[in-house]
This record gives structure tokens, C-alpha cells and sequence, in this order.
């Protein structure tokens, strides 16, 4: 090895293991090696600049705004929601509802449509009792296999395909991958509804763990004759900076406060509700003036008045709140709403809410204004908004949503009878949303996730290091001894795992650019197609079924359906091991 190539693998190793750790955001922490891969002049800022101008990653920027055009309507969530209530028994609601979903991931991104459904199916099943986790894991999945159909069914399959034009090769036709996508759907959907089912959890949603343990949320003192502070505001009687506590409503007889400012005066016999580590309490016990109402009857649920709403929010991986606490980011100021729990890894964090700093799939309960959702709904910071209280819909015109699929389904058939390349097509669909003002320049811009194009144009120059330092090379040569002696066989079985390894524990983009030189070099080295190795690592990249990190459809599903992350290892190994083997056997049969 060159002390070059040792340079890159130290870096590679250094950053996996950052992305592991969960050190920074996932694209800071690619984008930072790649900028010290051009520091040290081992990339030209040619090199680092051509992820930046990829067809592939510019054709997935296009589609982030596509996708949010037709979601913005509501009109498949609508479809979907009377297709389901048309079934009677659960089986026959999750095989009426999974059936259409692979033909939506083909063709739209997989994370908006997971977004847009997660809302629908929650309410949809504790309406009738049902638990939601035996339907959202399977959402994830479904949506992952079905993205697999098409060229534009997932970032990952976009590029690798950028990446092959850039090495001067063919890319991907619209249907390519279909020649695995489909029976792996239909493999992966016949194990979900009989085998899978058995092994999904049956826990309580967000909204009965909340009932079940209200009291554990909120806690109630009365103002009495005595308090000192009487008539002044809540900042001066030094409620507002309390050892754990959120002073979240304020009841005044008829009167309902909420939310409460630090300049709200307090008045004798107010009842002061409050929310967060209720355990704390004791502490105002010891104020004068303050008694503890150890036998109220209210309910978390009696927060809400018309004015408020209980609210279950899902922090994105591209939110502003990410790396900062609750506190720091001045959340209450800046979306009008008050954090009364933070639940991760189905367990609510019993700490101080504003010293909690949040991660990617953390489930916020807020209680929030009532045009909370509609101001929030597509906002960047959260995956999914939705109301513990009612299921809500985007009351846009219906008109524009069925425009806004027919124009898609148009560029679609541009693609497949071969007018319109997958870029020109998206570009033209972009226009016209715009032109017709079915959504505003200010809406695409907000549609689209710049930090998942940051990583995957980073990702390009680590990809770049890897080929020009020659150890993508070098790797190739050995997984070749390692598999050559046992065969075609055996070679694509170790690269499928590689990949799949690299998608679990950072993510399916990253993976797929790291992997992609390595199986170039190996179609070279053994004189056969490079096609079935492109192949291969789309594939393997996208099935990321057995942790919830790997990808984000698992993550966004994670604090809504309750799971642990055992769950997703018991559920989806067996998937991931069916999914392997299946794509691995297609493939050398197509094209080895």
C-alpha cells in the first residue's frame, strides 16, 4: 500500500466511525473529509466539485420537489384513506393498503410518502384499536422494496446511476432494476403479511402511552393567599427557569392561559399547571404560598382548549434543532409551543426537557397552537406533525393535487418511451409546477433536503479519493482472492454484504459511492459486465431493513410506532437475509 492509499483508508475509517458514533450531522461529517482530501491536494477542487454538478444528484434535488408538489395536495392520502376503511378484518386492511404503496415508491421518493402515511395510518389504527406498530415498520419497508422498481424510485438507484455516467459508462434505463425490484416486492410483501406479522411488536401508540401515563406528565399548585409574588409577572415570581418544570397553562376560573409568557401576572387562586419532570415538584412544595393539588382530576388531555392542541412531532435529520438543547434553540419562542416530553427509543427521557438535546427520530409531545400543523407540516425541522386529538388532511384544492400526479405520471411516460432523459424530464415537471403556480419558488426550495444533496455530493469525492489513491483498487484485488476461488457466486454475496454492512450503520447514499469503485474494478479485473455489480450495490444499498439509522424511512416510522431497536433486527433480518439472496441469484443469472 502507498502511504496515499493509507491516507484515504485512515480518513474512510475515521469517518465511518464519526458516522457510527453519531458525532455531527451525517453530511458534515463526509463533507469535512472530502475538504481535507482537497487541503492536502490529494483531490483537485475540479475533483470535489464534480459531486456538486452530478446528473444523478441534481435529478434527486428535482424529485425532492415533484414529491412535495403531489404531497402538498393530500390526494393520495385521501385515496388511500378510503381504500383502507373499505376492509373489515386487519389483514385484509394491511394487504388492501400495501399492495398500491410499491407502485407510489417506484415512481415518488420514499421518504415523502412515508411522512405523508405514517399520520394517516396511526390514526387509522388507534381509531379501532389497533396497534400502529403492526403497520409502520412494514410501511417502511414496503416503500424501500418498492423504490427499488425504478430508476427513480430512490436516491441510491439516481446515484449510482450519476456515478456510472461519470466513469464514462451507461447508466441505468428506467427499468432496469425492475428485473430484481419486483420479486424482491413481492418476496418481501409475502413474508410482511404472514411470517413478518407474527414478529412485529404490538405496542401501544404515542397517543395511549401519553393517556396511560398522564399523570406522570402534568401536575397541579394553587395560588394562595400567601404567595409573595401576587400581581407580578411569572418571570419575577421565578417560574420560569424551574429545576425541570414547564409552567404550561395557567387556569383562572372560566379563564384558560396558555401559552404562558414571562409576562403574564400571576393573581391569587390561579391554578398553575405544569408539565416535565414531574418528580421534581417537590421542590415549589417548600415556596410559600403554593399547594400541590395531590387529588386533581385533570387530564393531560384537558390541556387542549381552543386556542391549543397536543401535537406529536418527529425531528428530521435535516432539523435546525439537531446538536443543540431544547433550551439553546429557543424552541418555545420560535414555534409557539411548549416540549412536555421527549420520547426516544420508545422511552420518555426523565430529565430536564430544556437540557435534552435532540437527535434524529426523537418524538416530541408538544402542546402547541392550533395552526401549529399547518404552519409545520412541511417543515424541514420535522418529519411527521400530527395531532394526538383529531387526523388532520391539507385542505388544498383537489384539482391541483390530480394536476400535480398527472403531470408526473406524464414525465414518467416521456422517460420510458425514451424522449426525455430522467433529468430533462424532472427539470420540465419543475417548470411547469411552477409556472402554473401549482406551488411557489419558496415552497421548492423548502421541499428540498440540501443536507441529504450535501452528503451525497460529498460522498462523491470520497468515492473520487477512493479510485484516484487506488484503493478502491486495491480493496477489489482483495475481495477477489477472498471470493475467487469459490466462485461468481461467492464474489457477489461478498460485495452485497459489504454494501448492506456500510447502508445499516451509515447510510444508503454514502454506501452505495463508497462500494461502487471497488465493484468497477472488479468487473475489470474479472472481464465480465460491470452492470450486475452496479446492480448489486443499488440493491443492497437500498435494503436497509435491519436497523432504523440505515435509512430514513425506518427512522421516521421509529417514535410513532412505539419501537425498540430490537424490534427492526428481529423483523428484518430475516428480509435482509431473503432480500440477499434472491437479488444475488437474479443477477448472476441475467447477467453473469
Amino acid at each position: 500500500m502507498s502511504l496515499e492509499m493509507i491516507f484515504v483508508l485512515v480518513m474512510i475509517i475515521a469517518m465511518l466511525t464519526a458516522l457510527l458514533l453519531e458525532l455531527a450531522r451525517p453530511d458534515m461529517v463526509v463533507f469535512s473529509v472530502v475538504v481535507i482530501f482537497l487541503i492536502t491536494g490529494l483531490l483537485t477542487p475540479e475533483e470535489v466539485l464534480k459531486g456538486f454538478s452530478n446528473q444523478g444528484m441534481l435529478t434527486i434535488a428535482l424529485l425532492f420537489i415533484v414529491a412535495g408538489a403531489v404531497q402538498k395536495h393530500g390526494i393520495i392520502d385521501q385515496v388511500m384513506k378510503q381504500w383502507l376503511n373499505k376492509s373489515k378484518s386487519v389483514r385484509g386492511s394491511m394487504f388492501r393498503f400495501f399492495l398500491p404503496i410499491p407502485f407510489f415508491s417506484a415512481f415518488l421518493n420514499n421518504t415523502p410518502i412515508v411522512v405523508a402515511f405514517t399520520p394517516v395510518i396511526k390514526n387509522w389504527c388507534e381509531e379501532r384499536g389497533i396497534a400502529p406498530s403492526k403497520f409502520l415498520i412494514p410501511l417502511s419497508y414496503v416503500t424501500i422494496l418498492g423504490g427499488t422498481i425504478t430508476l427513480m424510485g430512490t436516491s441510491t438507484n439516481l446515484v449510482v446511476h450519476g456515478m456510472l455516467l461519470d466513469f464514462g459508462l451507461e447508466g441505468f434505463s428506467l427499468f432496469q432494476l425492475a428485473i430484481v425490484g419486483i420479486p424482491i416486492t413481492m418476496i418481501g410483501l409475502l413474508y410482511l403479511f404472514t411470517f413478518g406479522y407474527q414478529l412485529l411488536p404490538n405496542h401501544l401508540g404515542f397517543r395511549e402511552q401519553v393517556t396511560a401515563d398522564s399523570k406522570e406528565y402534568i401536575a397541579e399548585m394553587t395560588v394562595q393567599q400567601g404567595f409573595p409574588y401576587i400581581n407580578q409577572s411569572v418571570q419575577r415570581a421565578g417560574l420560569r427557569e424551574l429545576n425541570g418544570l414547564y409552567l404550561i397553562e395557567i387556569i383562572r376560573g372560566k379563564e384558560r392561559i396558555s401559552p404562558v409568557r414571562s409576562t403574564t401576572i400571576i393573581q391569587e387562586g390561579d391554578r398553575l399547571i405544569f408539565t416535565g419532570l414531574i418528580s421534581t415538584i417537590a421542590d415549589l412544595q417548600n415556596t410559600k404560598g403554593l399547594a400541590l393539588e395531590t387529588g386533581s382530576d385533570l387530564e393531560l388531555e384537558d390541556l387542549k382548549n381552543g386556542n391549543t392542541q397536543l401535537v406529536e412531532a418527529v425531528v428530521s435529520h435535516q432539523s435546525t434543532l439537531l446538536d443543540k438543547s431544547i433550551k439553546q434553540s429557543q424552541f418555545r419562542s420560535r414555534f409557539d409551543a411548549g416540549v412536555l416530553a421527549v420520547h426516544r427509543n420508545n422511552e420518555r427521557i426523565k430529565s430536564k426537557v430544556g437540557d435534552i438535546v435532540l437527535r434524529p427520530g426523537d418524538a416530541l409531545l408538544l402542546l402547541a397552537g392550533s395552526d401549529f400543523i399547518r404552519n409545520y407540516q412541511q417543515s424541514s425541522d420535522f418529519y411527521v406533525v400530527s395531532s394526538l386529538a383529531t387526523p388532520t388532511s391539507l385542505n388544498d384544492s383537489r384539482k391541483k393535487g390530480w394536476f400535480s400526479i398527472g403531470l408526473l405520471v406524464s414525465m414518467i411516460l416521456l422517460v420510458t418511451i425514451g424522449w426525455l432523459s430522467m433529468f430533462k424530464a424532472m427539470t420540465l415537471a419543475v417548470f411547469l409546477l411552477i409556472v402554473t403556480k401549482m406551488i411557489t419558488p419558496e415552497e421548492a426550495k423548502k421541499y428540498i433536503q440540501f443536507n441529504v444533496l450535501l452528503l451525497i455530493a460529498s460522498a462523491f469525492g470520497v468515492g473520487a479519493a477512493m479510485t484516484k489513491s487506488g484503493l478502491a483498487a486495491w480493496m477489489a484485488k482483495g475481495l477477489l482472492s477472498l471470493g475467487q476461488p469459490l466462485g461468481i457466486i461467492a464474489i457477489l454475496l461478498l460485495i452485497y454484504l459489504l454494501t448492506n454492512i456500510f447502508t445499516e450503520l451509515i447510510t444508503n447514499s454514502a454506501a452505495a459511492v463508497l462500494m461502487l469503485p471497488i465493484g468497477l474494478e472488479l468487473a475489470t479485473s474479472l472481464n465480465v459486465p460491470y452492470m450486475g455489480f452496479a446492480v448489486i450495490i443499488s440493491i443492497a444499498a437500498s435494503a436497509s431493513f435491519i436497523t432504523p439509522i440505515g435509512y430514513q424511512t425506518n427512522l421516521i416510522v421509529y417514535g410513532p410506532g412505539g419501537y425498540k431497536f430490537k424490534d427492526y433486527v428481529k423483523v428484518g433480518t430475516p428480509l435482509s437475509i431473503i432480500v440477499m439472496f434472491v437479488t444475488v441469484v437474479i443477477v448472476n443469472f441475467v447477467w453473469f
